[in-house]
C-alpha cells in the first residue's frame, strides 16, 4: 500500500487523467457502439452506463487524492462544492455570463451570415426546457468540476502559470469528450471538432479566472458550467460564433489579469 501511495504522489496528475478517461470512456464506449446498431449494445438499458462519465472525473480525483492524503484530503477536495462565501458578483457572473456568451455568439452569426437573433427552442416550452436542463446538469456538471478544476487545475498551477495550466486542463477536457463525436444521434456528433475544441480550451480561461478569483470555489465554477449547459440549447448560436466569443474573452482576461495567475487575489 505504501508503494501505491508513493507512486500516486510522484505522478498524481497522470494517474488522475488516466483514471478519469478510463472510467468515463468505459461508460461512453458501449453507448457509442450501440448507437450504430451493434448488438447487444443497441438497447435503451445501456444508457445506465452514463453514470460512469457523469462521475468519472470525481471518482478519479477521489481515488488519487485518497491515496495521497487520505480522508482529510478528500474532504477538502469536495469541500470546494460548498464554498459559498464569495462576492455576489461571482454568482451573477456564473448565472448570467452564459447568456451573454450565447448572445455574443448569435451576434457574430448575425454579422457574418445575416442570421437573425433567435431562440433555439419554441417559446412555449422554454420553461420546461430550462427546468429539465437545470436538474440534469445540476446532477452531472459539478462532478466534472471536482476533477478538472478541483483536483487538476490547482496542482498544475503549482508548477506552471495559469496560462499553461489552463491550456493543459482545457485540452484534456476537450479530448475527454471525444466519444460524444462518434455517438450517432448525439448533438455533438455534428459539431466541427477542431473549432469546438478551440472554443472549449478558450472557455477554460473563464473557469480558471472564476476559480482563482473566488479562492477555489467549485460552487461558482459548477454553477457557471450548469447554467452554460442549461441555456445552451435555448440560446446557442453556431459553434464558430461561440468559439470566437470565447477566444476574445480569453484574451481580455489574460491582458486584464495577467497570464501568470489570471487573478488579483493573493495565492
Amino acid at each position: 500500500m505504501q508503494n501505491t501511495k508513493i507512486s500516486f504522489k510522484e505522478h498524481p496528475i497522470i494517474y488522475f487523467y488516466v483514471l478519469a478517461f478510463v472510467i468515463s470512456w468505459l461508460g461512453w464506449g458501449p453507448i457509442v457502439v450501440g448507437s450504430r446498431g451493434i448488438p447487444p449494445f443497441n438497447t435503451p438499458l445501456i444508457q445506465i452506463l452514463l453514470i460512469l462519465p457523469a462521475l468519472g472525473p470525481t471518482l478519479a480525483a477521489v481515488i488519487v487524492e485518497g491515496a495521497i492524503s487520505g480522508s482529510q484530503g478528500v474532504k477538502k477536495l469536495l469541500g470546494g462544492l460548498i464554498q459559498w462565501r464569495t462576492g455576489f458578483i461571482w454568482y451573477l457572473a456564473a448565472i448570467l455570463g452564459p447568456i451573454l456568451l450565447f448572445l455574443g455568439s448569435q451576434f457574430y452569426d448575425l454579422l457574418v451570415s445575416g442570421k437573425s437573433l433567435a431562440l433555439q427552442i419554441p417559446g412555449e416550452i422554454i420553461l420546461s426546457a430550462l427546468v429539465s436542463g437545470f436538474v440534469t446538469n445540476l446532477l452531472v456538471n459539478p462532478w466534472e468540476e471536482v476533477g478538472w478544476r478541483g483536483f487538476a487545475l490547482p496542482r498544475l498551477q503549482e508548477r506552471y502559470s495559469a496560462l499553461v495550466a489552463t491550456l493543459i486542463v482545457g485540452l484534456l477536457w476537450g479530448l475527454w469528450h471525444v466519444p460524444l463525436f462518434f455517438w450517432n444521434g448525439n448533438p455533438m456528433s455534428s459539431y466541427p471538432f477542431l473549432p469546438w475544441l478551440l472554443g472549449l480550451v478558450s472557455e477554460s480561461f473563464i473557469y480558471t479566472w472564476m476559480y482563482n478569483n473566488t479562492k477555489g470555489s467549485l460552487l461558482i465554477v459548477s454553477l457557471f458550467h450548469i447554467f452554460l449547459n442549461t441555456f445552451g440549447p435555448i440560446f446557442h448560436g453556431s459553434v464558430i460564433g461561440l468559439t470566437v466569443v470565447n477566444c476574445v474573452i480569453a484574451v481580455i482576461l489574460l491582458v486584464s489579469y495577467g497570464p501568470k495567475r489570471l487573478s488579483r487575489q493573493r495565492d
